[in-house]
């Protein structure tokens, strides 16, 4: 890579406490850039004005009064002074008056159209503003193929546009040793069944408590249901729900769970569920697989693309059918083992240097 590259990054996503999918593509991308070399710049709001500890990436924390000013006009005038050769939005929007080349990185479209959810009015307005942004943007960077086809689809940019590059698998996550430690500190009593994530509705998570309440009592019994996330928002109804369903005292909340703590969770469940709707990626259930946690995954979204054929795929629509494939992993030996298999030996594809290391290419053959 070259040195004369002077990158440019919106780094809002890199809050304290944050655990999104957005602040984990953004970590693996300046951490990569990093140990090739780069300098840049890293910009920041008020909000999450720490360090972000990327060596050669500077901070700067820029002042605004509203999101549209830090985007059009306080962002625009620092890649100016900064002598910016390209800079990379991790969301669906960018500076439309840069000095500098723009690439955009759009992980999913469901801030249009969220399913389940009619908005006509704000609908086409987002669609509208994505079209804007992506028109003017230098190239596009989708995370999946499900993704891109969407993209080229509902902004009608040209599919030379759009590159699809996945998220980077975080060195972290591999088989670790840590459970017991990791049980105690979250509360879980016993084995278990993990769900990451935040708890919105297109995470279809009140199909996978029905689908747990359904398991066959020997399971349930033996193995509590973990949903693992700082959505404190949705919880209350989840936890309503599991009590009406008879396995409030089986379901365990633990709230965010620290960065350092996570290969362990994934390392001591017994099975990893992702039933999601729609998912523009799946990270979660990519990092199950390199920690050795067989995954039963939604046959929807981007899910298949990511899996490969190395977790089991159930309708997500269909409670039985998550249902079934839980108990097939719980109770079938050789599955299990050959799911774990599939899992460690597909991940390695997703290492920094084939993903996060192709978001570097791509920015400097636009920054050239």
């Amino acid at each position: 890579m070259t040195r004369a590259v002077r990158l440019g990054v919106d780094g809002r996503e890199l809050r304290p406490g944050v655990h999104t999918g957005i602040r984990r593509y953004l970590a693996e991308v300046l951490r990569t850039a990093s140990r090739a070399g780069w300098a840049g710049v890293v910009y920041r709001d008020a909000a999450s004005a720490s360090g972000s500890g990327f060596p050669g990436m500077r901070d700067r924390v820029l002042s605004a009064p509203t999101t549209q000013w830090w985007d059009q006009v306080a962002l625009p005038r620092a890649l100016a002074q900064d002598r910016a050769s390209v800079v990379l939005s991790p969301y669906y929007k960018g500076p439309l008056l840069a000095p500098c080349p723009v690439v955009l990185t759009i992980h999913d479209l469901f801030f249009i159209g969220y399913p389940g959810r009619r908005r006509p009015l704000y609908d086409a307005t987002m669609t509208a503003l994505a079209r804007l942004y992506a028109g003017r943007a230098s190239a596009i960077i989708a995370v999946s193929e499900y993704s891109r086809r969407a993209i080229v689809a509902r902004l009608g940019v040209s599919p030379s546009k759009v590159t699809v590059i996945p998220n980077a698998l975080a060195s972290d996550f591999k088989p670790a040793p840590e459970a017991d430690t990791v049980k105690l500190r979250y509360g879980i009593p016993s084995a278990y069944i993990l769900y990451v994530g935040n708890f919105m509705p297109h995470k279809n998570l009140p199909r996978l408590l029905r689908a747990y309440a359904a398991l066959p009592g020997c399971l349930r019994s033996r193995h509590a249901l973990v949903l693992a996330g700082g959505d404190h928002a949705g919880r209350p109804a989840l936890e309503a729900l599991a009590t009406r369903l008879g396995v409030g005292g089986r379901v365990v909340f633990p709230g965010s769970v620290d960065d350092d703590d996570l290969p362990a969770l994934y390392t001591a469940a017994a099975v990893f569920v992702l039933p999601s709707l729609e998912e523009g990626f799946g990270l979660p259930a990519l990092e199950a697989m390199a920690c050795g946690t067989p995954v039963v995954a939604s046959n929807r979204g981007a899910l298949p693309e990511v899996l490969g054929g190395a977790g089991l795929l159930v309708d997500p629509a269909d409670e039985r059918a998550i249902a079934d494939g839980i108990a097939r992993v719980l109770s079938d030996i050789d599955l299990a083992k050959d799911l774990r298999r599939l899992g460690l030996a597909r991940a390695p594809l997703y290492s920094a240097d084939r993903t996060a290391g192709r978001v570097l290419t791509l920015l400097e053959q636009v920054a050239g």
